[in-house]
């Protein structure tokens, strides 16, 4: 089977399960299974928003909650102030990839790390300034609590993980997929055969961050009191790193379980998973499964 295919296969059987997951609300279950499951589509959505620059281009963002965090900013003050939500999650999106593109631009034209520690220093700054300028709880206003529905979050939420999964497998069969995947395994050689390195970078960062926008947006919507300075917070990056789909929801579950059972330690647990994951399976879980196969494969040829 082409690579083509199996991408096409793996994201019928994502949308098949999340069209599925379109008849939970159906089934009135507690307001905590949503909110669990409500996690778990925001986390396939951020993670496929990673996949797309550091998956496929091969550019490690350790900055990605500053792009998360811009889109929760933006869509948390346009939508309290009357814009629909829609719109402020768009310019949300759009404020994120203009932000990433300024770094991009510069930095991609380094070669090494630089993208990565400017990305990173960008978060930081977001996160301490945010958090010096809005120091306070952002609580929506008693009318938009009344009105409050968690099933209108979670549709919306399960609609833009199933178009994060479409976009990503677009690209995957695309020439523009191609190309990126070129300049992850070399980059120079992938110039020497006309493969424009810059241009498809940016593109990559454009459409990865205006997700983690989305995603960002999302947040803001969901959650009815926040510090705004939570969503730059490095963990957005750590929940990114997982996987696209697969890593997702594995990881969720585990932070959750974690959290209620391992609460004094279980950020220390993160940590140490944060830097494993970083060193050994920048890919996630689905670098893991392909590699694992690989030596499969290469002991069954020598038997």
């Amino acid at each position: 089977m082409t690579s083509g295919g199996h991408e096409r296969r793996w994201a019928a059987a994502i949308l098949a399960a999340l069209a599925l997951l379109a008849l939970l609300p159906l089934a009135a279950p507690r307001d905590d299974v949503l909110n669990f499951v409500f996690l778990i589509l925001l986390a396939i959505t951020l993670a496929e928003s990673w996949n797309i620059v550091a998956g496929y281009a091969g550019q490690v963002n350790l900055g990605h909650a500053a792009f998360f965090g811009l889109g929760a900013l933006v869509t948390r003050t346009l939508w309290t102030d009357g814009i629909p939500v829609l719109l402020a999650m768009a310019a949300g999106a759009a404020t994120a990839m203009l932000f990433a593109l300024v770094i991009g631009v510069a930095a991609f034209r380094l070669r090494g790390a630089y993208f990565a520690i400017g990305t990173l220093a960008l978060g930081e700054i977001l996160r301490t300034t945010v958090g010096n300028v809005l120091p306070q709880i952002s609580t929506l206003p008693a009318a938009t609590i009344a009105s409050y529905r968690l099933t209108q979050r979670y549709y919306l939420a399960l609609g833009l993980a199933a178009v994060s999964v479409i976009a990503v497998t677009a690209l995957a069969t695309s020439r523009l997929g191609l190309g990126m995947r070129a300049i992850r395994e070399d980059e120079e050689a992938a110039e020497a055969s006309g493969v424009g390195a810059l241009s498809l970078k940016l593109t990559a960062l454009a459409l990865s961050t205006a997700l983690a926008g989305l995603a960002g947006g999302l947040f803001a919507y969901y959650h009815i009191s926040y510090y705004p300075s939570h969503p730059f917070g490095p963990q957005w990056t750590f929940d990114a790193l997982q996987g696209p789909v697969l890593g997702a929801v594995l990881y969720v579950v585990l932070k959750e379980y974690l959290a209620l059972h391992w609460v004094d330690i279980h950020l220390l647990i993160f940590g140490a998973l944060f830097v494993a994951i970083v060193l050994l399976l920048p890919g996630g879980l689905v670098q893991a499964t392909e590699r694992a196969r690989a030596v499969l494969g290469g002991s069954r040829r020598a038997a």
